[in-house]
C-alpha cells in the first residue's frame, strides 16, 4: 500500500508532518481532513520493495526467528529502534537481513514499524503487518510478535511434512525413468544387433520395444526437447488464473490428495484466525488475511463470499458451514467459541488437531504410494525384460 508524506495545519493553526499508508491520494487527504487538518503538502514516497533476484528467499521459518528474537529483545526493554539495529546485523537470512535494514533506516526517519515494513510487501506477510499494526495501536507489539513466532513455526513445521512425504516419491519415480532410460539407451541395443546379425524372428512386443529403443537412441535430443516444452507449456498453463483454479479444483476432487488438502486448510485457515482474533483484529480483516494464506483459488473465492456474509450480518459460523470448504468440526468449533466467548482458543485446539490428522494423513498416502510405485517400477522393467528375452526362448525352443 502506497505511503504519503503530509505536511497540515490543524484548526488551532498548529503545523504537523508525518506520514500516512493509504491505498490512494484521494484516501489520504480525507484521512486528514477526518483528524481536522488541513493538508499543506501531500506527496506519495517511493516504494523501495526489496527483490533480491539471486538470494534465497524468506520462509516461515526465517519469520518465526525474526518474530521470536524481537518479542523478547521489547520483553526485555529495549526500544524498537535498537531491536532492529540487533536483528539487522544477527539475522543469518541475506534477504530478511537488508530488508530488515530497510525498515530500520525508514523507522530512523519517521516512520512507524507498521509502516516501514509495508514498504516490503514481498517479504512480510499481510497477516503479519495486520497484526504488528493492531499491536501498534493497543501497546502489546511483544506479545503480538510472541503468538506471530509461534504461528509462523507452526506453519514451517506443516509446510515441511509435507515436502518431506514428497520426497521419496519423487526418488523412486526419478529411479524408474532413470532405470528405463538406461535399458532403452544400452542393454536394448545391444540385443537388438546380437538378433539381427543372427537373422532372429523377433516377437512384435519385441519390435515394439527395439522400434521404441532405436527412435530413442537417434532421435534422444526430440524427446528431451518434447519433455521441456510440456514441461514449460504446464509451468504457463498452472501459473494462469485459468489453470490455477483447475489445478486448484483437482486437488480438492481427487481421492486421498482431496482428504489431505481438506486437512491442511482446516488447519492454516483455524491457526490464522486464532492468531488474529486473539491479537484484537477484526473479524472482517481477519477473513480477508486467512484468504491470502490458504493458498487455493477456489478456497479464497469461497472466504470472500464468507466475508460478504458476515459484513452482511450473518454470525460467522453461517457462511462457514454453508461454504463447504471446511469439515464439520471446525464449524462446530466457531459456533460454540461464539455462544461462549472463546473462538479463538477452540480454533487453535481445531488447528493442533488437524495438524496431527495431516500428519497421520501423509504417513497414510505415503505408505501406499510406495507399493504402488513399486510395482509400477516393477512392471515396466519387467516390460522391457520380458521383450528382450522372448526371441531367446523362442530360439531355445526351436533347438529342442
Amino acid at each position: 500500500m502506497p505511503i504519503f508524506r503530509y505536511k497540515a495545519i490543524n484548526t488551532t493553526g498548529t503545523v504537523s508532518e508525518g506520514t500516512l499508508t493509504a491505498a490512494s491520494r484521494g484516501e489520504a487527504l480525507g484521512m486528514l481532513r477526518q483528524r481536522d487538518n488541513h493538508p499543506l503538502t501531500l506527496e506519495q514516497e517511493e516504494n523501495r520493495d526489496i527483490h533480491l533476484k539471486f538470494s534465497k528467499g524468506v520462509k516461515p521459518r526465517d519469520l518465526a526467528l525474526f518474530c521470536k528474537q524481537f518479542s523478547s529483545m521489547l520483553n526485555a526493554g529495549i526500544n524498537i529502534l535498537n531491536c532492529l539495529d540487533i536483528l539487522r546485523n544477527q539475522l543469518t537470512n541475506k534477504r530478511l537481513r537488508m530488508v530488515v535494514t530497510d525498515v530500520y533506516e525508514n523507522v530512523q526517519k519517521g516512520l512507524t514499524l507498521s509502516e516501514a515494513m509495508r514498504r516490503n510487501r514481498s517479504v512480510f506477510p499481510d497477516l503479519m503487518l495486520s497484526m504488528i499494526s493492531a499491536g501498534e495501536v493497543s501497546g502489546t507489539l511483544d506479545n503480538i510478535l510472541k503468538r506471530l513466532a509461534v504461528h509462523y513455526e507452526k506453519e514451517y513445521k506443516l509446510t515441511n511434512k509435507v515436502k518431506s512425504a514428497l520426497v521419496y516419491p519423487i526418488i523412486l519415480l526419478i529411479a524408474v525413468i532413470g532405470v528405463v532410460a538406461f535399458l532403452l539407451t544400452f542393454i536394448m541395443p545391444t540385443f537388438a544387433s546380437l538378433f539381427t546379425s543372427n537373422n532372429m524372428e523377433m516377437p512384435a512386443l519385441t519390435q515394439f520395444v527395439i522400434g521404441i529403443s532405436n527412435f530413442f537412441n537417434q532421435y534422444w535430443y526430440i524427446v528431451i526437447l518434447t519433455i521441456l516444452i510440456i514441461v514449460y507449456i504446464a509451468q504457463q498453463y498452472t501459473k494462469s488464473p485459468e489453470g490455477r483454479r483447475h489445478l486448484d479444483e483437482v486437488k480438492l476432487k481427487l481421492p486421498i490428495v482431496k482428504d489431505l488438502n481438506e486437512k491442511i486448510i482446516a488447519a492454516r485457515f483455524a491457526r490464522t484466525m486464532s492468531t488474529m482474533m486473539v491479537s484484537g483484529i477484526p473479524l472482517l480483516q481477519s477473513i480477508d488475511s486467512v484468504a491470502g494464506v490458504l493458498n487455493n483459488v477456489v478456497v479464497v473465492e469461497g472466504m470472500k463470499k464468507i466475508h460478504d456474509a458476515v459484513r452482511g450480518g450473518q454470525i460467522l459460523s453461517e457462511p462457514v458451514g454453508a461454504s463447504g470448504l471446511f469439515p464439520p468440526m471446525i464449524t462446530n468449533m466457531i459456533k460454540i467459541g461464539e455462544e461462549s466467548g472463546t473462538t479463538d482458543e477452540l480454533l487453535d485446539k481445531a488447528a493442533d488437531f488437524y495438524d496431527e490428522e495431516v500428519e497421520v494423513g501423509i504417513q497414510r498416502a505415503t505408505s501406499l504410494f510406495e507399493p504402488a510405485m513399486i510395482i509400477v517400477m516393477g512392471f515396466i522393467v519387467g516390460f522391457v525384460v520380458i521383450s528382450m528375452y522372448l526371441p531367446l526362448f523362442q530360439m531355445a525352443k526351436a533347438f529342442e
